[in-house]
């Protein structure tokens, strides 16, 4: 199934979104702009990671380095200390790589791009995505595996990941907005974490009920 109102359909979530949208550390109130270090900082930290798990460790690095500038003056091993137990280590020597270019190429100031976003260590094209959109309101898709599962009930996605990749990309995209693209990245993110969810999803409190195939279908939890 494809939507025939993409905008409409981002309107609805970006309302409900304005109603139920979570507080977290790195998030910016409503109405505040994002800083592109807290963005980039958890997006990293919660790859393969849950948001509770990485909400002290988030905290811990922003009381230690509060700027891009500070983590990247910060020795290896000090980081590599404090990263213990969220795994993954290549993410923190990532994490220090690329505070060093971004203070030494680029002022302290991350790029405002998805194309220059992705030329720094440790940035993919869901990271970039999530910083452009979040932190410079970019029109930006973001797809990671909330967003793969709620794109794949809306439209009743028959093909299995990873072959379903590409198709979910171009899908996520129809409906991505030009306007409030950062609050649009963060409801979508919302609706996958609290609502769409991998068993027993919502569907009676989701915004997008009505616009999904698998709900009409009855099989959503399949």
């Amino acid at each position: 199934m494809k939507s025939t109102h993409p905008p409409k359909m981002a309107e609805t979530l970006l309302a409900w979104y304005d109603r139920h949208r979570r507080s977290l550390p790195w998030r910016a109130k409503a109405g505040r702009v994002a800083d592109p270090y807290h963005v980039w900082l958890s997006e990293i930290m919660l790859q393969q990671t849950t948001v509770p798990a990485v909400k002290p460790y988030y905290e811990t690095f922003l009381r230690r380095w509060p700027t891009v500038e500070d983590l990247a003056r910060a020795p290896l091993n000090d980081i590599l200390a404090a990263w213990a137990g969220l795994g993954y280590y290549a993410r923190a020597r990532n994490l220090h790589k690329c505070a060093a270019i971004v203070t030494e190429r680029h002022g302290g100031r991350f790029p405002d791009s998805e194309d220059a976003l992705r030329e720094l260590p440790g940035i993919g094209r869901y990271t970039a995505a999530a910083i452009a959109a979040i932190a410079y309101d970019r029109q930006a898709t973001i797809l990671d595996g909330n967003v793969e599962r709620v794109m794949s009930r809306l439209h009743r996605l028959q093909t299995a990941l990873p072959k379903a990749k590409a198709e979910l990309w171009v899908l996520a995209e129809q409906v991505t907005p030009a306007e409030r693209a950062g609050d649009y990245a963060q409801a979508i993110m919302d609706l996958g974490a609290t609502i769409c969810t991998p068993q027993k999803p919502a569907c009676s409190l989701c915004p997008w009920q009505s616009d999904c195939a698998a709900f009409a279908a009855g099989d959503q939890e399949t």
